[in-house]
């Protein structure tokens, strides 16, 4: 998977990196055919924002967190992608069942 971490406006540190890298695992673990995933991190005066667009097979997902603190902002940005990508994952699930049980109805 392409992991892309970059900041507007703000210089992203070792720390944040390691941070974002660490959330990774709670992702790959649900899918491990994960594309990509871009993350871009600003700052407007007081609000950190972290934004995320998850590349997998079948779909685009994006979500956004603004928060007091950076760290936070990553937390519930990788909490939105994984409720993203769990519903995601259903759909597909329940599209093949749904497949199936219409093969052996008919077949």
């Amino acid at each position: 998977m392409q992991f892309q971490l970059s900041g507007q406006q703000i210089e992203v540190t070792p720390a944040l990196r390691d941070h974002a890298t660490a959330k990774l695992d709670r992702l790959t673990r649900l899918d491990e055919k994960l594309i990509s995933l871009a993350i871009v991190l600003s700052v407007d005066k007081l609000r950190q924002r972290a934004e995320g667009t998850l590349g997998v097979i079948g779909a685009t997902l994006h979500a956004e967190a603004t928060e007091a603190d950076m760290y936070a902002s990553i937390d519930v940005l990788f909490d939105k992608l994984v409720n993203q990508l769990r519903k995601h994952r259903e759909k597909v699930s329940d599209k093949h069942q749904q497949e199936a049980r219409e093969a052996r109805q008919y077949g």
